[in-house]
């Protein structure tokens, strides 16, 4: 079958001056339907082709004209298998198209003969394909005017969702997508072999729903096209044209949109590109817009109802520091709920916010702007709801409101400083004191156990009044106090469930269950002169009584200190990781303890020091001792001579020793009677004279 042209001299198939009305036409497309029930003739499935000079009507034989499945990417091709045709069971509707998608008007009907040796042609007056577009389904997925031209529904009443968002969805329709899967692989992997249709056609190959029709074209796009940078900046209009979009794989958010929106009609599927305001790349919290939009996206129209994508945004990221695309799937941005579509994306006419009520421009400035990453990680909520907020005293909170334990970390102007993030069940916790009086950017980020920190929310904090005596530790990290990840990382039932722990004295004891096999460490690190390094575990003293661990602290001063927390499996290789901090407040400026007795390996986790507490005893004075000690034959005290310790009714090994003439006492246990190697397991200094 060759198509027809002017100069074509033409078949008498009864119909000859409807032929060359078609002719004259110059048609543009063919759209071919594949049944999917050979024996229901209306489970179609539409696919489009461009027509280039038609021919002939009837072709005998094995020879059709771009009916078959084989040679549907070829617009110069004339010949087909017409048993490949009839086998795959294809019915072609003809319409002479100004509008990719359009089949209203005069039109051909195409069908095999069952012997497979004939294909024979149809020729329909208009009155008749209304009713053959019914009997194939199409007619319900495409719209006409009165000119028999598509045209897409404006979006009304029954489009609308309720805004604020209902938390049931973060989609616009209910889907499983998983039902995606093998459509998500088959779609990513397809690679352009010449013009778009030819690419649409093989996208559609294994997509038998507009919804998944939809789908297919959103993955490859997604996959396939990068954000170019300089076409954007220069507003370069080539690289908007889709041709130019295939050849070159790389476009802007007006390419993405266009790209999607004829892609869509080339399927069959209603699609719009609606242009508008979004926060995106350079966006800054609270700022205004006006002038020119600066961003595009699409509507798509399925299950009799309109939906919202952004391509542009699906496919990946811009770096903000080297101004770099790079390819990153967003599965949010796909029927998105246009109640937070509306945070990121403002359209140039308020219908296609799809939302009762609609949003003012004003309040699209200053409401918050979670970022995708925000619900992905399977948060609901926020508070403060705007994106520039203010101090009350020298202090901020945040809270946030999730759906699963989620990790949290944030920055102040760059730097993990000055502020108290505590980890909750469903969500988190975070004060903020800002050191100086000014404007200051807080940013926070989130993950799961497996990934790695996505920025979820980033404030404009306004500073009038900074309070001097909040002073954090700078080795305060986050978290602060327990949470589920410290029970999940071993450590249970603390004794202080609150982030901060006073103490007038200077002196307070933490305990917490541990699980068998885990490890702990603990140091102090302050914030008002120095702990040196080797003293961060000395002011420290961690007893083990049966499950559970005990940590005593000594400040050498008062002021605030952060206690760290480490846990490590004592079977598997590495450091101790970091669990979460406890922040230590001491305001007795009289305190100043000294450092604990240096421990060494051989104290048992179930020993006990009762006295003495201090690491530095006094010169020329007799020091009591008393300690319970587990799985040890003798006891003594080492100094200038060795006084023996005794074992009494409750346990406890007791005894004295001068530290007359000495600088070190050491404490000495023997641990099998039939030797005589004795094992250091305590060490105090001796205060010089």
């Amino acid at each position: 079958m060759r198509p027809p042209g002017k100069s074509s001299q033409q078949r008498d198939t009864g119909c000859g001056n409807f032929m060359q009305q078609v002719t004259e036409r110059s048609l543009e497309s063919w759209i071919f339907m594949r049944k999917r029930d050979s024996e229901d003739s209306s489970a179609m499935e539409p696919l489009q082709y461009p027509v280039r000079n038609l021919q002939s009507w009837t072709v005998p034989g094995h020879h059709s004209a771009r009916c078959s499945w084989d040679v549907r990417a070829y617009a110069s091709c004339t010949k087909a298998d017409c048993h490949t045709l009839e086998r795959r069971g294809w019915i072609g509707v003809v319409g002479s198209t100004r509008t990719l998608g359009e089949v209203w008007g005069r039109g051909l009907l195409l069908s095999p003969k069952p012997t497979g040796t004939q294909l024979t042609v149809e020729v329909h007056p208009r009155d008749a394909m209304p009713q053959l577009l019914k009997k194939f389904s199409l007619a319900k997925r495409l719209q006409g005017d009165k000119n028999g031209n598509t045209r897409p529904r404006q979006p009304g009443g029954k489009d609308a969702h309720a805004y604020p968002w209902d938390r049931s969805s973060l989609k616009s329709m209910a889907l499983d997508l998983r039902q995606f899967e093998k459509l998500d692989t088959y779609a990513s992997q397809v690679t352009v072999k010449s013009g778009l249709d030819a690419l649409v056609s093989d996208l559609l190959q294994e997509a038998h729903s507009d919804l998944e029709r939809v789908r297919a074209i959103w993955i490859w796009i997604c996959h396939h096209i990068e954000y170019d940078i300089e076409a954007a900046q220069e507003k370069d209009r080539q690289a908007f044209k889709p041709t130019t979009i295939l050849q070159t794989q790389k476009t802007n958010c007006d390419g993405y949109a266009g790209l999607f929106e004829r892609m869509c009609r080339i399927a069959g599927v209603q699609c719009v590109t609606v242009p508008g305001y979004s926060k995106g790349f350079g966006y800054q919290p609270g700022q205004s817009f006006s002038g020119e939009f600066d961003h595009a996206w699409n509507a798509v129209f399925l299950e009799g109802r309109w939906h919202l994508v952004d391509s542009t945004w699906g496919s990946g990221l811009v770096d903000s520091t080297t101004s770099k695309f790079t390819f990153l799937y967003n599965e949010f941005y796909f029927l998105t709920h246009p109640a937070l579509f509306i945070e990121d994306h403002f359209p140039d006419n308020k219908n296609w916010q799809l939302l009762k009520p609609p949003q003012s421009l004003r309040q699209f400035e200053n409401n918050m702007y979670h970022k995708s990453e925000f619900y992905n990680k399977g948060m609901l909520s926020a508070h403060p709801q705007t994106s520039i907020i203010k101090t009350a005293n020298g202090k901020v909170t945040v809270t946030i409101e999730s759906c699963a334990p989620t990790l949290f970390m944030f920055m102040l102007n760059g730097k993990q400083e000055h502020g108290l993030l505590s980890l909750r069940k469903n969500g988190m916790k975070l004060d903020v004191y800002p050191p100086t009086v000014g404007t200051h950017k807080l940013q926070i980020f989130a993950k799961g156990n497996s990934e790695i920190y996505s920025s979820v929310l980033e404030y404009t904090l306004k500073c009038h009044y900074a309070d001097i005596d909040v002073r954090l530790p700078a080795e305060l990290h986050q978290p602060v106090g327990p949470s589920w990840f410290s029970e999940q990382m071993g450590i249970t039932k603390p004794s202080h469930t609150e982030p901060v722990i006073y103490t007038s004295d200077g002196r307070c004891s933490v305990s917490f269950g541990v699980e068998e096999g885990v490890s702990v460490l603990a140091s102090l690190h302050g914030d008002d002169g120095p702990v040196t390094e080797e003293a961060q575990r000395r002011y420290i003293f961690q007893l083990q009584r049966e499950k559970r661990t005990e940590l005593k602290v000594q400040l050498p001063h008062a002021g605030k200190f952060a206690l760290k927390i480490f846990v490590k499996k004592r079977q598997e290789p590495g450091n101790y990781v970091f669990v979460f901090n406890y922040l230590l407040c001491c305001t007795n400026s009289k305190v100043n303890w000294p450092v604990f007795p240096e421990s060494f390996g051989n104290w048992g986790q179930d020993n006990e020091l009762l006295e003495p507490l201090s690491g530095v005893l006094p010169a020329n004075h007799d020091v009591p001792f008393k300690l319970k000690l587990h799985g040890v034959a003798k006891a003594l005290v080492k100094g200038q001579d060795t006084w023996p310790l005794t074992l009494n009714r409750e346990g406890y090994w007791e005894g004295s020793c001068s530290t007359a003439g000495c600088q070190e006492v050491y404490v000495m246990v023997l641990e099998n009677a039939n030797h005589n190697f004795y094992s250091y397991i305590l060490k105090y200094k001796v205060n010089a004279q």
